[in-house]
């Protein structure tokens, strides 16, 4: 029967990406024959851009502007970056600046007391501006797909006009230009909310040489802190470890007494739920009661569900679509699975923990490890090791004193995440660069 399930799984399941440090998707053959050239374009736009005059600010000014894709949209950076803005603005003039806006409505409530902007609003139509591609933006950043050149003329223009006050920019491509076109005295923080390895050599390489003029780079792991430690040694950047606030998370505590797996996330190669459906046919075999739901969105929906079908799993394992109020999907459950091949930091466990569940997860890179206590409020397996995964979960399906008492734990590392506890270590960084003599 083992034997069958195996097979199964490496018939219907996706396939899967090599376990190494540098999960990069692997490159097309236009992007291949293309990319270089592309990257040429960029670097040299880029400069071009940066020869125009550059206003110097005076110091002093306390206000704070978030720079991020989509703020109407959903994900965990727009939510986590949602809360930051909220517990800044307690004290600061924030704005909330989205590059794009394609909705009427935000998919999570913008925080009190934020001011808001859109530089290039989506919702109008499409001119022709529109269709020719950015050149600002790094062709080796996702974001360069949703770009144009509307949108580099926008973020020049606005990034050009900053009184002052602190700049916070949240993925490569965005903070690579804050470090060539905001003005002189601007203190410039760029957010990582990916690992460095996940992204292609040649934004790598950006990243090497433009991260040195940021004033700071905040990350989200230890991992990542001894990473661009020594990426960017010598340079005057500092580099500080601030993990992803939680946010206020929907429901109530989970009693641990229904005979369900969670899961969550997009359904994708790097969320690994073809691994967590190849552990879980494992313990279906075993305990007949438990069930298994995973909620989310995504392209790899129907493979699983044809990878669900072989294993005979359909009454056992439901992909249940998002969930408008995650929280209470989670209380409704009595454990945790987190499948993921890579992570850039795993903010859904903290969730998970919030609602006091215990969690089993990968030691994939890098974020779980950071998280979890393995032991105390839940188990950490090798990455992609599907029958360890397995017996972890049995091992708190189980023993229902055992997933007791890491459940107890878990609520009690999740309020380590409160913005309560994450909001001052922002703080300290912002009044350690602004006491700099800049």
């Amino acid at each position: 029967m083992r034997r069958k399930l195996i097979a199964l799984h490496r018939h219907a399941s996706v396939p899967s990406e090599p376990s190494t440090l540098r999960p990069v998707p692997k490159e097309s053959l236009r992007r291949r024959l293309l990319g270089p050239l592309a990257v040429a374009v960029h670097r040299a736009a880029l400069g071009v851009a940066a020869l125009l005059p550059r206003r110097s600010v005076a110091p002093g000014d306390s206000s704070v502007r978030i720079l991020l894709g989509h703020a109407w949209g959903m994900g965990g950076t727009i939510r986590t970056t949602h809360t930051l803005a909220g517990y800044l603005a307690a004290g600061r003039r924030v704005e909330l600046v989205s590059v794009l806006r394609r909705r009427d409505e935000p998919f999570f409530p913008f925080p009190p007391g934020i001011a808001l902007r859109a530089l290039d609003d989506r919702r109008g139509g499409r001119g022709l501006l529109d269709r020719l591609p950015s050149l600002l933006i790094h062709p080796d950043d996702y974001a360069y797909a949703w770009c144009s050149l509307r949108t580099d003329i926008a973020l020049v223009r606005w990034l050009r006009s900053l009184p002052g006050g602190v700049l916070i920019t949240t993925r490569p491509a965005f903070n690579l230009l804050a470090t060539r076109l905001a003005p002189h005295g601007v203190v410039t923080i760029g957010q990582e909310h990916l690992h460095l390895a996940s992204y292609r050599p040649r934004l790598v390489a950006d990243i090497r040489r433009g991260y040195r003029r940021l004033d700071a780079v905040a990350v989200l792991t230890s991992h990542e802190e001894d990473t661009y430690r020594a990426l960017l040694d010598g340079a005057p950047t500092r580099v500080a470890r601030i993990p992803n606030a939680l946010a206020e998370v929907d429901g109530p505590t989970s009693s641990l007494d229904a005979e369900v797996v969670v899961a969550a996330g997009r359904l994708n190669s790097q969320k690994g739920f073809d691994l967590l459906v190849a552990a879980f046919a494992i313990v279906a075999a075993r305990v007949p009661g438990w069930r298994l739901c995973i909620y989310g969105s995504g392209p790899e929906r129907p493979r699983l569900q044809l990878q669900i079908d072989a294993l005979g799993l359909a009454d056992r394992v439901t992909l249940e679509g998002r969930h408008p109020q995650l929280g209470e999907a989670m209380a409704a459950a009595s454990l945790f699975a987190l499948s993921s091949r890579f992570e850039g930091f795993g903010m859904v466990l903290v969730e998970a923990m919030s609602a006091g569940l215990p969690v089993v997860s990968f030691d994939c890179p890098h974020g779980p490890a950071d998280i979890i206590s393995d032991g105390s409020d839940g188990l950490l397996v090798p990455a992609e090791d599907v029958d360890a995964l397995a017996a972890a979960l049995l091992a708190l399906i189980e023993d229902p004193d055992r997933r007791r008492r890491y459940g107890a734990a878990a609520l009690a590392t999740a309020r380590e995440y409160a913005i309560t506890a994450i909001g001052p270590r922002w703080d300290r960084l912002l009044a350690e660069l602004r006491d700099v003599d800049r």
